[in-house]
């Protein structure tokens, strides 16, 4: 189970670094085709992020907590 937070970590700082790699060609201004490529690979990263979590949650690596009573 510790390969699959190690996982989900590392595409959850992916994502964040892309965000940040968009927000700097945003704010820099002359190139709208870095900015669309970053926010491609943040949403292809959102998506391969979601179909982890859904696989590991499938095969039973990750289980729900729930709410403790």
């Amino acid at each position: 189970m510790d390969i699959i937070r190690i996982l989900v970590v590392a595409v959850l700082a992916a994502i964040v670094v892309s965000l940040g790699n968009a927000l700097y060609h945003l704010s820099k201004g002359d190139s709208s085709a870095k900015l669309v490529r970053a926010l491609t690979v943040r949403i292809v990263l959102s998506l391969l992020l979601f179909l982890l979590l859904m696989a590991a949650w499938w095969t039973g690596l990750l289980k729900p907590n729930g709410f403790q009573h």
